[in-house]
């Protein structure tokens, strides 16, 4: 036995030296291979600063911005005229009533009144919409009377977005319930409270979000854009008033304590963010000070958006509290030796902001 075992100890000895030198032939293979591409790599010639920024101005000239984003809410539902009908039919089946039907066909008359008085292109009124809409019954029927007052060739198209849907409040609702949670919800708070087997406001926020990034990305690849003529596109969104509400919260970055205060949209009420000549969104350019006021802004809020009418677009407005004053008690402005002590441990507090935040 003992020869074999050290028969067996000197294959196992061979093996790792075999091992070990196909490692070394490999490793010194991988060098090789670095040395190559390094040396490949800097034979590339490398572009000059003034190059890459026309690369980037022709990327920013493709793309281009909607004239405007309009927000409408469905017309009235006849959940809304009677919240038992929700015990028998599933919300997303809840038709309009003859009343919402007719606020529908105002609210179209209303677009189309926004989008061709306003119209800033050059060429024969050169101005197209496209529409985004929730799934529910009261949103389709909401856009099909909105779409009488267009011209087919005025219509880029229409998208059916699930996540721009109305906030999940369970299944069959009974109505003594749910006015029951509806109550403990406003001692909870509107925006964290979740519903049984519903959603919570936070939630509908979630899934905006991720819409409003398909929709940079789709603005981003010129997707609705039909060709290379100045058009001006107008984007409709037709939703709910939460799913509304959380739209504006997220694109202007409001918080949480704003959103509590905010007035949900009458039936077919339209909102109009536009884009102001520096490339900003607001609703201060369409709408009064008063409007933005029923609406439940803020002094704040309100100032924000006049800024927003002329600001640069990537632009930050130091004199909104909410960016920063909010979060911190009396902030002193440091001294200039603070400022040379910290050095260059400063550019560690900048904020890297992505090209969906800086709307």
């Amino acid at each position: 036995m003992a020869p074999t075992r050290g028969y067996s100890g000197a294959l196992t000895h061979k093996y790792n030296i075999s091992r070990w030198i196909r490692i070394l032939n490999n490793s010194h293979r991988s060098r090789h291979r670095l040395h190559h591409l390094s040396r490949i790599k800097s034979s590339v010639p490398r572009r000059k600063p003034s190059e890459k920024s026309r690369e980037e101005e022709e990327i920013s000239q493709r793309m281009r911005l909607p004239k405007r984003i309009i927000l409408v809410r469905h017309g009235e539902s006849k959940g809304n005229l009677d919240g038992s009908a929700y015990t028998t039919t599933p919300d997303y089946k809840i038709p309009l009533t003859e009343l919402g039907q007719n606020q529908a066909r105002i609210a179209g008359q209303n677009i189309l009144q926004i989008v061709q008085s306003q119209s800033e292109s050059e060429t024969e009124n050169n101005w197209k919409v496209y529409f985004y809409v929730s799934p529910y019954e009261r949103t389709r029927s909401t856009l099909r009377k909105i779409g009488k007052s267009f011209n087919k060739k005025r219509i880029i198209g229409v998208r059916e977005e699930c996540r721009i849907r109305e906030q999940d409040f369970g299944n069959f609702q009974v109505e003594e319930r749910m006015k029951a949670i509806k109550q403990t919800r406003e001692k909870f708070g509107r925006f964290f409270f979740r519903f049984p087997d519903g959603e919570s406001a936070a939630d509908v926020f979630d899934r905006v979000s991720s819409f409003l990034e398909s929709l940079w990305r789709d603005i981003h690849m010129n997707r609705l854009q039909q060709d290379e003529s100045e058009e001006e596109i107008n984007l409709v969104i037709v939703s709910h008033g939460l799913a509304a509400r959380v739209f504006l919260m997220k694109w202007f970055k409001w918080t949480v304590e704003q959103f509590e205060h905010l007035n949900n949209f009458r039936n077919c009420e339209v909102r109009v963010m536009q884009l102001g000549p520096g490339g900003e969104y607001s609703l201060a350019v369409h709408h009064s000070e008063e409007e933005l006021e029923e609406w439940g802004l803020s002094p704040e809020m309100i100032s924000d958006q006049k800024w927003r009418v002329t600001a640069t677009r990537g632009d930050w407005n130091e004199k909104c509290s909410w960016y920063l004053d909010s979060f911190f008690d009396h902030l002193q402005h440091s001294s200039s030796e603070d400022d040379n002590d910290n050095g260059n441990d400063n550019c560690a507090a900048e904020v890297e902001v992505d090209e969906e935040c800086k709307q």
